[in-house]
């Protein structure tokens, strides 16, 4: 007798779906790193693209439209590492990176317009004030003057006001303070940062023909984003560490061919802003609000940033590269301006 029972056919089982391995690099860093330190290329750096890194290093940010695309991408999930892997933790964090991005985003917005705003208004305050204390004078010259004594008697009762803070005593207390470190070498090195401070300033000379890097690393030897020197051949400047760190700075890497020699001051240690100079320096501001018109004669990288210790504080005055000639608003100090710069440069605040 013959088996005529019929069998369903079984459905072909299908391989599993293909998952690139995660890289070892970190979206958080990366996202981070994009946002605050993307115009210098640091990102790219991180994620070991040196070449596309430089260029964008060298070109700030491709004039700004390269690194609101690399941040698009890194917030995307498109952006991968050198080994075309894509950054771990993406899905875990990606919802509070667009967040936090859109907040910082609005919060640079109203903080400009709240600071333009008070600016404006500067010169209206300036009158109502005068206007009250030319009032008051006039009534109190009306009024009887108490005798001689008693007036002498009230002055002597008022407390006197405590004094304002000089701009290094406000430095000090701001970023900290320490005793100044010199270190010196011929090639590569690692020089350790001194401890009780978040920020210092650095003078440092080079009179190698090949590169010489200056970059603030922390206890894991990782990038901080303070990449306070990179040139090829001589060099002389001031630069500064800890304003825009993502990290924990422990050490400075040295990455030379030839002598050099640097040391290590607290930020109150700084000379007051000049009206010109040559190359990279770090400076104290105590002025008032106003315009700074600004020059510079060089062929690379110019940039003036004002650091006042205050959160969401925008500070990024001018960020071209060659000559430059132009006006931008300076806040009210005490401050420290930062100038990094390849050729000679005025500044005239009024």
């Amino acid at each position: 007798m013959t088996d005529t029972t019929q069998f369903a056919p079984q459905p072909a089982s299908q391989p599993p779906a293909y998952r690139p391995p995660a890289s070892t690099k970190s979206f958080v860093a990366t996202w981070l790193l994009s946002y605050f330190l993307g115009v210098f290329g640091v990102d790219r750096f991180y994620l070991g693209k040196v070449g596309t890194g430089i260029v964008k290093l060298l070109t700030i940010g491709g004039f700004g439209i390269w690194w609101l695309i690399d941040l698009i991408l890194v917030l995307a999930g498109a952006q991968r590492d050198k080994n075309g892997q894509p950054l771990a933790g993406y899905a875990e964090h990606k919802k509070l990176a667009w967040i936090v991005t859109a907040a910082l985003i609005v919060a640079s917005i109203v903080l400009s317009s709240v600071t333009s705003a008070m600016n404006g208004g500067t010169d209206v305050d300036a009158a109502s004030v005068a206007a009250e204390n030319t009032d008051s004078d006039t009534d109190a010259d009306a009024a009887a003057e108490p005798p001689a004594d008693d007036a002498e008697a009230e002055e002597a009762d008022e407390p006197a006001e405590p004094a304002e803070p000089t701009t290094p005593e406000w430095a000090d207390s701001t970023f900290g303070s320490f005793e100044p470190i010199s270190a010196s070498g011929s090639g590569d090195d690692v020089v350790a940062l001194p401890d009780g401070a978040s920020a210092g300033i650095v003078a440092a000379s080079y009179t190698g023909s090949a590169n010489f890097v200056v970059n603030v690393i922390d206890a894991n030897n990782e990038m901080t984003g303070d990449l306070l020197v990179n040139t090829i051949g001589a060099y002389s400047g001031t630069t500064v560490y800890g304003f825009t760190s993502l990290g924990d700075g422990v050490n400075l890497q040295i990455t030379a061919s030839g002598p050099w020699e640097l040391t290590i001051s607290p930020v109150s240690t700084a000379s007051a802003l000049p009206d010109s100079g040559t190359g990279d320096g770090v400076y104290l501001y105590d002025g008032d609000a106003a315009s700074a018109t600004i020059s510079h004669s060089g062929s690379s990288n110019f940039v003036v940033q004002e650091e006042n210790g205050k959160a969401l504080s925008i500070g990024l005055l001018v960020n071209e590269i060659g000559t430059y000639s132009g006006t931008v608003p300076v806040s009210a100090g005490p401050s420290v301006i930062t100038i990094t710069a390849d050729g000679d440069w005025t500044i005239a605040i009024g």
